[in-house]
């Protein structure tokens, strides 16, 4: 397969950099580049000139481990499997902590190629400040490995801590050996041109106990009421409306590309049931649901990228790495605010299929961290009309803008506490003690919530 540009420059000064005795190279690639791909033929080139004996690769999850591994294997036409006769291994970094003292072994004894997707997962630049991932790659990787290779589209972490291995300037921004931003990507054809959608409301009525508030915004709302945003993505109506607008979309984008995917990240196991069933009520769709509870939601994914279904809802499954390129439509319907996390879920709507890049949908909103995380694309695109909003519109002026079902915020509604609930009593939730990626979701995102008894009013109907 032809490389694309950016690929082959990146190959070509690793190449070079290894060459010179540094045995250390950090590639920045915007999400949905081919990261995957140039990474296998690097690992290709060096085996064919015998400078390696050994491939390990490392990932934050199943799914993008098992995408290395087959890549890696068609590149290099050789086993990956760990197994007896095999050139090497993928495994996730939590499986590294489990690796015992004979395989690290093999680092002093081969001459080994380390490769570290998402590298900013791994934090630390010694045992005071690392996470449990970044310690044990500072304690048998570093110094030992022949050659390493991190990995990253998103190079920054929620907190202050380093990533390991990497080196910063002195304005502390971390320096990369190659970079490749996601103007130049869209401007090559490698990815598509984002398109952002944020939902707002003008007319919020907050209802708590005897006390009634009007507010103009859903920053406004966050800001002076005492409202969570998690009440905000488990509203119903704003589900159904957004869902409904993505729907219209993904309607129009599947009439010239019959197999366009649409995704929804939903913030609880709970939550993306009830949309499942609103999408199932209100628009007559089936969708597919891939949480960190199921045992088979890897092969929920799986199925789902080689098959022509509409819509996936997602619980923290679907995010960085994951290649699902025919995804072209996405709503944001999830607690998590970080950048990382809001530049991960925009890049799998972002990767091209097809001799025509076209463009991704991602609908949220307007809460102002993510307004500003969606500016900030805008930015790093300034040729291109990226951001716009949508302000949900009044029941009187709302009017169908095709023949497809108009979403149900434009009518008469009422909802009852039941309607959309925190998870602290849910049995899904409660599960979580049972699965190690359940325990290590929630650990790692901290994001524990709480229920409120509180009223929301968009356009003067009464929510919770």
């Amino acid at each position: 397969m032809k490389l694309r540009q950016w690929q082959a420059e990146c190959i070509g000064k690793a190449l070079e950099q290894y060459g010179s005795g540094n045995t250390h190279f950090m590639c920045l690639a915007t999400p949905g580049a081919g990261k995957t791909m140039m990474a296998s033929i690097l690992a290709k080139k060096l085996l064919e000139k015998g400078d390696i004996d050994l491939v390990v690769c490392l990932s934050p999850s199943v799914i993008v481990s098992e995408d290395f591994k087959s890549e890696l294997k068609v590149q290099t036409g050789k086993r990956l499997d760990g197994k007896l006769g095999s050139s090497g291994c993928s495994l996730t970094y939590q499986a590294m902590l489990s690796l015992g003292s004979d395989f690290w072994t093999l680092l002093l004894e081969f001459r080994v190629f380390v490769i570290f997707d998402e590298i900013h997962h791994c934090a630390g630049n010694g045992a005071q400040n690392a996470n449990a991932w970044g310690e044990r790659i500072i304690s048998q990787i570093q110094g030992r490995a022949a050659y390493t290779l991190a990995l990253t589209g998103t190079p920054w972490r929620s907190d202050s801590i380093p990533i390991v291995l990497a080196r910063y300037c002195e304005s502390k921004q971390i320096h990369c050996d190659y970079s490749y931003g996601l103007s130049q990507a869209i401007t090559d054809g490698v990815c598509r041109t984002p398109r952002l959608t944020l939902i707002d409301n003008d007319q919020i009525v907050f209802n708590q106990g005897r006390e009634c508030c009007f507010y103009s915004s859903f920053g406004e709302l966050l800001e002076q009421a005492d409202c969570s945003y998690q009440s905000l993505v488990e509203n119903e109506t704003l589900v159904n409306y957004m869902i409904g607008k993505a729907n219209q979309k993904l309607n129009q984008l599947r009439k010239q590309v019959p197999d366009a995917g649409g995704l929804i990240v939903a913030t609880s196991v709970s939550h993306a049931r009830k949309i499942h069933r609103l999408l199932e009520t209100q628009f007559n769709e089936v969708a597919d649901i891939a949480t960190y509870l199921e045992e088979d939601a890897i092969s929920i994914i799986q199925n789902f990228k080689y098959s022509s279904k509409k819509w996936i809802i997602s619980v923290g499954m679907i995010s960085e790495g994951t290649n699902l390129p025919r995804l072209r439509v996405c709503c944001h319907l999830t607690r998590v605010k970080t950048e990382l996390y809001f530049r991960q879920i925009l890049g799998r709507i972002l990767r091209v299929n097809g001799p025509v890049a076209g463009e991704g949908f991602l609908y949220m909103p307007a809460e102002p961290t993510l307004t500003e995380f969606a500016h900030r694309v805008a930015e790093d695109i300034p040729k291109e009309n990226v951001v716009s909003f949508d302000p949900m519109p009044n029941p009187k002026s709302c009017e169908p803008e095709s023949s497809a079902k108009v979403p149900e915020s434009c009518g008469s509604l009422e909802l009852s506490p039941s309607d959309f609930t925190n998870d602290e009593n849910n049995p899904d939730t409660l599960a979580c003690g049972d699965s190690l990626l359940a325990r290590s979701y929630d650990a790692t995102l901290n994001m524990p919530g709480r229920f409120k008894s509180e009223m929301l009013s968009f356009n003067g109907f009464v929510f919770l």
